[in-house]
């Protein structure tokens, strides 16, 4: 592993030379002599474990090369005879992702396509040498570099933490190094579009400390004295490796070993799925001595909206892009992958962390309110959400009703409560000419949806801003949210026509959420917003399993909180536990009256808070009897008591089949308390096991100290593979849990 000294803190700006004025800037050959040289040294840290030795900084290689590079990865440019990544390599295992050069973006603009960068005349396009870079050209027709800036990474917008509900303080904006390569038009793009004589684009990178992760975006500044019209923008354009190589086609192919995603992103409940928006694997045409006899093979990735953007840019305004995120894996391993993808959720995403304990009260008359926040501070719960079905209208601008619900929210907040509820927006037809008009052929993601830019979408969105001024509540369940559905209606205000429909719904939800995350407005959003702000959504369960006989319940809940912390830290997806009927499934299925089925109650209770995964429990009240209320506040306490280290990553030991034990570990090697495996017996009967656990990711490397539930410490030696084997005994259908210093 390699690890590089980060820039100075003031950094290093170059100014952009007006056209036809270069000679008023440094010249390129001084501005790359004012950064520091690349010199990487050898680092043996896993960042996964002590991720500090890690800096971003900006570098320069050579007379013609800057590298952004952290010590983990570095994306090398090269500045002449254009602007171009030549280079984007994994220090760690000396991987060279990228197999040939590409533009650094491609936009269609006035319905003109125009490449911004990259070079030209590579040999062959299996693998890229240093020594080609000599003889590669620019074309002549893309955008070309004009000047770089570097600097410290901004946030993205205000987050206004809420301390009491995260295991740390994570840094706002995240600490790294930023790079902005500024493009202008070419001669020949002129003779044939002089309009784009004062349009700069300029291709952001941030790269961060500890994160084998950059994000990119891109601004387009009209410095013209007329509008101009971004149709489409790709902003990312990798030639990669291919992942494998085969004659024939594969039904399935591995891509390249690389975590794409952006924050234009929606319908969907994990990572992969929104990227098919605008995330494509696909074949590359230039690749003619590929393998695969079709030369289908997907190595060419091409980020971009399939529709739109089509924003419209004033004279003096900017077009300002999604972002784009690219992680690089050093591993083929599930478990080391998914941790790499939860980390970068933690560094650029850290609202996610907060993990408030919810109620779900399923009126939203006063006194059934406030019964729910009485309840909740009782028992130390955090937050208490009107529910779907509740009667809560989020939409309402009668006077009264706004007051009231201002009262139950200042009661609420004089409890240490967080009061809020549930809005549906798309899935519901809204009538009035205000609804979604789908091009011939296709129909809304849900079947009906009112669209976003209608003049019922813009006042359902300043009714909402107008609620939370009024009110002060600080929780909003936004269900159904916008899913990406495009508009060809001609009169809604909120978008010109069809190209831009897409884009203009998705920046008013976004910017919705973004404005409630500096408010300090907790986002459940069953829908993947996490990069636009929201906190929470579904871990992943089907609803009518709820409705099964109890036992068969609290099998499928450890399966369904095991499948979904993969990807998603224990904080980012609730779960859920109706305490009253749900969907069906009669007395067999149903917990109420709490009392009579405690110790069902209390093993749902186990499963979530062993697992730091909050659910929505739905219903009046949250206990009964004090008996009730002392087992309710028992796992909270336990939660509390272990806050740090239940709502750190998931180590998945054994999955939950209902025929022996199974065992999660949650680990953070730069915690007090190193690990907590929680050991889960589905039998009938006592049973004595060894467990094995797998503590390399705690980051002890020689000794462990073990206490079953907070029993004395015994000393366990880590065996060669990090592991130590623990005997436990534990009763019928019960629990233990295991901490690891």
């Amino acid at each position: 592993m390699v690890s590089v000294p980060i820039l100075g803190v003031s950094g290093i700006l170059l100014m952009l030379a007006s056209a036809g004025a270069a000679g008023e800037v440094p010249s390129m050959e001084a501005s790359l002599g004012a950064l520091p040289a690349y010199r990487p040294v050898r680092g043996e840290a896993d960042w996964l474990i002590d991720p500090s030795p890690y800096k971003a900084g900006v570098f320069r290689k050579g007379d013609k090369e800057i590298v952004l590079s952290n010590g983990l990865i570095a994306r090398t440019f090269r500045v002449a005879p254009n602007g171009a990544t030549v280079g984007l390599d994994h220090l760690g295992t000396g991987e060279a992702f990228l197999r040939s050069v590409r533009p650094e973006a491609e936009l269609r603009i006035n319905g003109r396509p125009y490449a911004v960068g990259g070079l030209v005349g590579q040999p062959v396009h299996n693998y890229l040498l240093p020594e080609w870079l000599e003889r590669m050209r620019a074309d002549p027709a893309a955008f070309e570099l004009a000047g770089f800036s570097v600097g410290s990474i901004e946030q993205r917008f205000a987050w206004k933490k809420r301390t009491a509900w995260l295991p740390a303080d994570p840094p706002w904006p995240p600490k790294g190094a930023a790079l902005t390569l500024a493009f202008r038009a070419s001669r020949q793009i002129l003779q044939g579009e002089m309009a784009l004589a004062k349009l700069t684009v300029r291709v952001h990178y941030a790269m961060y400390d500890g994160l084998p992760a950059v994000c990119k975006w891109l601004t387009v500044e009209n410095g013209s004295g007329k509008p101009v019209t971004i149709n489409e923008c790709t902003s990312e354009i990798l030639a990669a490796v291919e992942a494998e190589s085969f004659v024939e086609t594969e039904s399935r192919w591995r891509l390249p070993n690389m975590h794409v995603e952006t924050d234009y992103a929606c319908v969907a409940t994990r990572s992969t799925d929104p990227a098919r928006r605008v995330v494509r694997w696909g074949p590359d045409p230039k690749f003619r001595t590929q393998v695969h006899y079709r030369r289908q093979t997907p190595c060419l990735l091409r980020v971009g909206p399939r529709v739109g953007p089509d924003e419209l840019v004033p004279p003096g305004r900017r077009f300002r892009s999604f972002r784009t995120w690219v992680l690089l894996h050093d591993n083929w391993d599930r478990e080391r992958k998914g941790l790499a993808v939860r980390r970068m959720y933690r560094t650029v995403a850290p609202w996610v962390t907060e993990n408030p304990i919810l109620m779900h009260v399923r009126s939203a008359r006063p006194d059934a309110v406030r019964l729910a926040i009485d309840q909740c501070s009782e028992v130390g719960f955090e937050m208490v959400i009107m529910t779907f079905g509740s009667g809560f209208n989020i939409e309402s601008t009668d006077a009264k009703y706004v007051a009231s619900l201002k009262e139950l929210a200042d009661y609420a907040h004089g409890k240490g409560i967080a009061l809020g509820g549930y809005s549906l927006l798309a899935s519901r037809r809204v009538g009035g000419g205000h609804d979604v008009v789908s091009p011939p052929g296709t129909a809304p993601q849900f079947g009906n949806s009112p669209c976003v830019g209608s003049e019922w979408g813009r006042e359902y969105f300043r009714k909402l801003y107008a609620f939370y001024e009024a009110t002060g509540m600080d929780v909003l369940e936004h269900d159904g949210s916008y899913p990406g559905d495009v508009c060809a209606a001609k009169g809604h205000p909120g978008h010109r026509g069809l190209g831009d429909s897409q884009w203009s719904q998705f920046r008013t939800v976004a910017a919705f959420y973004r404005w409630c995350r500096g408010r300090g407005i907790y986002l459940n959003v069953p829908d993947w917003y996490y990069l636009n702000g929201s906190t929470k959504c579904g871990m992943g369960y089907r609803e009518t399993n709820w409705s099964l006989p109890r036992k068969q319940q609290e099998i499928i809940e450890r399966q369904n909180v095991f499948d979904g912390t993969w990807r998603k830290t224990p904080s980012m997806g609730w779960m859920f536990v109706p305490l009253v009927q749900y969907h069906g499934g009669g007395a067999a299925a149903t917990i109420e009256p709490l009392a009579e089925h405690l110790d069902h109650y209390e093993q749902r209770l186990a499963n979530l808070f062993g697992a730091g995964v909050q659910a929505c429990y739905r219903g009046p009240r949250l206990y009964d009897t004090d008996k009730t209320k002392a087992v309710v506040k028992r796992w909270v306490g336990f939660y509390k008591a272990h806050r740090a280290i239940l709502d750190s990553d998931i180590i998945h030991v054994r999955r939950p089949d209902g025929r022996d034990v199974d065992c999660i570990l949650h680990v953070n090697p730069r915690g007090r308390t190193r690990g907590l495996a929680m050991v889960y017996n589905p039998l009938g009967q006592t049973v004595r096991r060894t467990v094995r656990l797998p503590l390399y990711y705690t980051g002890l490397t020689e000794t462990a100290k073990v206490r079953e539930k907070g029993g004395r410490a015994r000393t366990c030696k880590l065996d060669r593979r990090h592991g130590i084997e623990v005997p436990v005994a534990i009763g019928a259908h019960g629990t233990t849990w295991l901490v690891i210093e």
